[in-house]
């Protein structure tokens, strides 16, 4: 670590970062400045001094040279190159030494030749082998207790350089894959339980979904390496499998597509066949693991041997389960083992008996990783004002608007104000002017000009009386009209922005750095939109990146920058996750492409109506070329007698009929709400003339934007030019970011502009590729603006091992290291909104914290490890959400959130017995954890905290905090009290909690929606639910009663006689959400098929209940007194369900 530092790129005098060329030069003065030294003053060593560089400037070379001198031959030299004080100074300068072993050290570290870290870096293999994973110096075990150094790189407040930055985020981010690699390694290798058979060889004793046997692995080309290099400039190998597996899984392997990672694997089991596997025993014995090689897929093998390539044409079918997959291997791996093998060592690639794959999601480390190493072998340049930012030695503030030197002093805040109060009530330090005195013009969108920025501006400040004031200058304007339609008029901001925000916004709209920080529901998204919405206004040339962690996060910010006036052939959705947008349009590539040549054809139709319309003859709508010549000819000079006749030169008054008669587009407009014209003012009318032409105008602009789709015939070709020229606003996960970085590159994409949401919850590393996906401009970056957006007092990034999180800092965000907030408080909204002023119906208070005992002697469970269960808290929290249900609640507005996969697993499955299928009750909205839910809310939350024995990982606040602020009017919390309360940590929320009771209150005789107040008791007294079983009896009892009810009320339904077809069907007013049991929540495949597999093991269970009683899941040991009375007395009554469901509808109110 001493000598890698001290050798570091980065000048000793000035502190300036060094390039290898640089380093390189330093390196050649010092040793041609030795040769000199050795041919002037000591003649012994003359063949030294006259060789070339190259061959003495290794230490075997200078060891050779220097090694024969004498003491004193080597002090006298080292004194003359200034290296050791001379002769005479030994009193005065004792911190040397004058033995030979440290003269001889000092002379030959000093000169050797320093090895390249870029020539390292270059030549490291990025796929982790079997040393490094299971090393733990180098990869620690989970279990850190947080004593002791590790001998790991940290990620500190500052950094040398941006070399140094890259460089410590390089390792660290190998690492953790590394460790991630590790445990799918371990989970995989142990399922498909490798045994030792009589003959030696290896037999599967199990299966695995992610690993599969290799049949047959060879290396088929090993390609000449290129110019200047040692490694094989390609390597590529066929690995054949037998996929005699499920059909979905058979399916899973058959797709995977290009660049995805894959692992080969080597055992050889001394366990013979039966030995059981443990997780508690160290796993390479027991499985007999030897190598481990990664290797990147190219295709699937068609029956004539040919890679199958990806398109949108479905592959061939293909007979039988064999498969053999072309992968790339690791050139620099594969060099260093054929040379371990040309020494006698075993030929790891004749070796290879498992292939595994690993989740997508999980699985684009090589692609960060080549990243990293590319920005690091390149120049990076980043704003000068945003450098020292990065590197911790700067002030965050110094990039703050008001410190920039080009604050932009007057903004078109376009629709970000409601009117002029919300304006003066936005800026309560200032002193609001306006520029006009008649009131019915004050109205939005405003042109704001702060009088602060025009004097900082000004060299010499004159005096006046406003010296002290901060003045701004209001001048309202008007939005040119854009046509003579309904639908031409803009969309409009209806938020009534906090003074907090609006500052957020300004900030936002002005160069520099800008740092939005809130806690949950403070309304940092529609801040976001809002600056996203003004920049693109404001600077219309300019183009913005926006960047979030999760493609949930990316798609709400999507879904309401859709909803403001900006135009959508300028939106662009980059990555996956597109399809869960909750809109029919697409907004990826390809969706916009397609977007782009349907309009192009409407926008054509339009030319050939107004063609028709001004009897022209031709075919002016053929192309967006001829189209454009229509234009000019045509049209323009039609507008321009227009306005020659209604405008004269010598400024005559014009009658307003003259606008009206003159007009030349009359029958083109015929489709207009009529009449055009009103005919009582020329000025009006002038500009409803304008209006309609800016209309046609726009036809032709877009078509001349369309243009280059016509000459570009391919879909790609189309797609790059979408999004290098076309798009304004793109949209991406920083993940893709890192993953397409060198592609955006190679495009020449460029922006202006950066917005980052859930900033917080982004590693350092992924917050800063994004700043780099664009060439610099005249070495120069060309970032204006980069807006980060989020909360460090939530979630930190995702780290799962404890040293590279705790240890080296991991988890620590960009935006953490340089933000704090400092008071909080309610948004207006909060005080005067309807829903927050009404209570909750059918329960005593709006939050709870309900205590949950052991049920049958048991409260927490661990079927598997980390796996924790708590059955007692999944019952309790069902049985509410069926209480819930049953007195009205929506099951839109209700999500159940719990801190463990386990638990949610489990409560999954108790919905799917007691209510998933109940037509009274289904199911909630959402079954997932607290992390994946951050950044998502609901009206009501359910929320199981699971542990018993010990706090876990709610010991984290910020987790806490998550976890607490998910819920708008209701949050009821199901924990055992007495471990929690005692919690240092989370003292201050459970001292809230606790100051309720612990048993939850019902008042079961109110149904949803009430007009009782928030802060009114309901009438009579609680029924209190003092345990599980209790409350799950209660329910029971409640819905035979409601069950009885609705079969009142449809047997006097079937008096009334109406004819059939009658009832029209009428499409949901609001968008109906999938069911989580389609576990939409998640990116794990094992879940999606878990899932489908319970659904249709549950619809075996319905068709067995003619039969017999239903039976509890496996997860639910208990059988449940409750589910079978239900499902028995909804037999008995013998109602048909789809009049049933048409009565909870009517109850509903929905």
């Amino acid at each position: 670590m001493l000598k890698f530092y001290s050798r570091f790129e980065i000048s000793d005098e000035t502190g300036d970062p060094l390039t290898d060329h640089d380093m390189t030069q330093i390196h050649y003065s010092k040793i041609t400045s030795l040769q000199l030294a050795a041919f002037a003053k000591f003649p012994d060593l003359r063949s030294f001094s006259l060789a070339n560089v190259a061959s003495v400037d290794t230490r075997e070379t200078l060891l050779k040279h220097f090694g024969p001198l004498s003491n004193d031959m080597l002090r006298e030299i080292a004194t003359y190159l200034n290296l050791v004080p001379p002769v005479g100074n030994e009193e005065r300068e004792d911190w040397f030494r004058f033995d030979s072993e440290f003269l001889l050290e000092l002379l030959v570290s000093r000169h050797e030749r320093r090895a390249s870290q870029l020539e390292a870096l270059n030549e490291m293999p990025l796929y982790p082998t079997e040393e490094i994973i299971w090393n733990e110096n180098i990869v620690p075990t989970e279990y850190f207790s947080g004593e002791g150094c590790l001998a790991l790189p940290k990620l500190n407040l500052q950094f040398l350089t941006l070399h140094d930055y890259l460089l410590r985020n390089f390792n660290l981010f190998r690492l953790e894959s590394t460790y991630e690699i590790r445990q799918d390694i371990e989970d995989a290798v142990s399922r498909l339980s490798p045994w030792k058979a009589e003959d030696g060889s290896v037999f599967f004793g199990g299966w695995a979904r992610m690993a599969q046997p290799i049949i047959n692995f060879a290396v088929v080309e090993v390609a000449k390496p290129n110019i200047g290099e040692k490694r094989p400039s390609r390597v590529r190998a066929d690995v054949t499998v037998n996929l005699s597996v499920r059909k979905e899984i058979k399916g899973e392997w058959e797709s995977l597509r290009k660049h995805d990672v894959c692992f080969l694997i080597t055992v050889r089991p001394i366990c013979s066949i039966g030995t059981p596997f443990t997780h508690t025993q160290p796993f390479i014995p027991q499985v007999g693991l030897v190598y481990v090689r990664g290797c990147e897929i190219e295709g699937m093998l068609d029956q004539n041997g040919r890679v199958m390539e990806e398109g949108p044409e479905p592959k061939p079918v293909l007979a039988g389960d064999s498969r053999t997959f072309r992968v790339w291997l690791d050139c620099n791996q594969y060099r260093t083992d054929m040379d371990l093998a040309s020494q006698g060592k075993e030929d790891v690639y004749e070796t290879f008996n498992i292939i595994m794959r690993r989740k997508p999601k999980e699985n684009n480390f090589k692609a960060v990783l080549e990243t990293i190493r590319e920005l690091m072998n390149t120049e990076c340049v980043v704003p000068d004002w945003l450098h020292d930012i990065i590197l911790g030695y700067g002030d965050p503030g110094a990039a703050h608007y008001s410190r920039m030197p080009n604050e932009i002093p007057a903004l078109d805040f376009n629709d970000t104000f409601l009117d002029m109060d919300h304006l003066r009530a936005s800026f309560p330090e200032h002193v609001i002017r306006v520029k006009t005195n008649d009131p019915t013009k004050l109205v939005p969108p405003f042109r704001l000009t702060f009088d602060e920025v025009l004097k900082k501006n000004k060299e010499n400040v004159c005096g006046d009386d406003d010296k002290n004031e901060n003045v701004i200058v209001v001048e309202p304007h008007v939005i040119p009209s854009r046509g003579p339609y309904p639908f031409n008029e803009p969309k409009k901001n209806t938020i009534p922005f906090t003074p907090t925000q609006v500052e957020a916004i300004r900030a936002g709209m002005q160069p520099g750095l800008t740092l939005v920080v809130g806690p949950p529901g403070t309304g940092k998204t529609d801040v976001a939109v809002q600056i996203i919405s003004n920049i693109y206004h404001n600077f219309p040339a300019q183009r913005t990146l926006v960047v979030t962690h999760s493609n949930q996060a990316l798609n709400q910010l999507f879904e309401k920058i859709i909803a403001l006036d900006v135009d959508e052939r300028h939106l662009l959705r980059l990555g996956h996750g597109e399809e869960a947008l909750e809109t029919e349009k697409d907004f990826s590539r390809y969706g916009r492409v397609n977007y782009v040549l349907a309009k192009r054809l409407d926008l054509l139709t339009e030319v050939q109506r107004l063609q028709e319309s001004l009897c022209v003859s031709g075919d002016v709508a053929y192309t967006c070329e001829t189209a454009g010549h229509f234009f000019l000819y045509q049209i323009f000079a039609r507008w321009e007698r227009f306005l020659s006749r209604v405008r004269p030169a010598s400024g005559k008054i014009v009658p307003v009929k003259m606008v009206s008669n003159e007009f030349p587009f009359h029958r083109f407009f015929d489709n207009a709400p009529q009449p055009l014209f009103k005919g009582q003012s020329f000025e009006e009318d002038m500009e409803i003339a304008e209006g309609c032409f800016r209309y046609i105008e726009k036809i032709f602009t877009q078509l001349e934007e369309f243009r280059a789709f016509e000459l570009l015939r391919s879909g790609l070709d189309r797609s790059k030019y979408l999004l290098v020229k076309e798009a304004k606003i793109i949209a991406m996960t920083c993940t893709h970011a890192a993953l397409k970085r060198r592609e955006l590159v190679d495009l020449g994409f460029k922006y202006d502009n950066i917005l980052m949401e859930e900033s917080a919850q982004i590693l350092e590393i992924e917050t800063f590729i994004p700043l780099l996906l664009q060439n610099p401009q005249d070495g120069f970056s060309r970032l204006k603006r980069w807006i980060m957006i989020g909360d460090h007092h939530q979630l930190p990034p995702v780290i799962k091992n404890m040293a590279f999180q705790k240890y080296s800092n991991m988890e620590q965000s960009l935006f953490t290291r340089i933000w704090r907030y400092k008071k909080l408080g309610n948004l207006p909204h909060i005080e005067y909104w309807p829903e927050y002023k009404i209570a909750n119906p059918g329960f005593w208070y709006d939050f709870q914290l309900i205590n949950v005992e052991d049920f049958n002697g048991v409260g927490e469970s661990e079927p598997s490890p980390y796996f924790y269960q708590n059955l007692a808290e999944a019952e309790y929290v069902v049985a509410t959400f069926m209480y819930m249900r049953l007195i009205g609640y929506p099951a839109e507005k209700i999500s159940i959130l719990t801190t463990y996969n386990g638990q949610k697993h489990l409560i999954r499955d108790v919905i799917n017995i007691r209510c998933a299928t109940n037509p009274l009750i289904g199911r909630p909205h959402k079954v997932t954890t607290v992390d994946k839910y951050q950044g998502q809310q609901n009206d009501y939350i359910l929320l199981s905290l699971v542990r018993t024995r010990a706090v876990g990982h709610l010991r984290d606040v910020r987790r806490l905090v998550v976890a607490m602020s998910r819920a708008r009017l209701g949050l009821y919390v199901f924990a055992r009290v007495s471990l929690f309360e005692n919690c240092f940590e989370l003292t201050p929320a459970f001292r809230q909690l606790t100051a309720r009771p612990q048993q939850l209150y019902l008042a079961p005789h109110e149904s949803y929606p009430t007009e009782r107040l928030a802060d009114a008791h309901p009438q009579g007294s609680p029924h209190v639910a003092e345990s599980m079983p209790q409350m799950a009896s209660f329910v029971y009892n409640f819905y035979i009663e409601k069950v009885q009810a609705m079969k009142s009320l449809y047997q006097d339904a079937q008096k009334v006689w109406q004819k059939p077809g009658d009832h029209k069907a009428k499409a949901p007013q609001r968008f109906v959400p999938q069911h989580p049991g389609g576990d939409r929540d998640t990116d794990s495949e094992e879940e999606d098929d878990r899932v489908k597999e319970e659904q249709e093991q549950l619809r075996g269970r319905q068709a067995e209940m003619e039969v017999e009683p239903v039976k509890s899941s496996k997860t639910v040991k208990e059988e449940s007194f409750v589910q079978q009375l239900i499902v028995n007395e909804v037999e008995d009554m013998n109602v048909d369900d789809a009049n049933i469901e048409r009565m909870n509808v009517d109850s509903d109110g929905d």
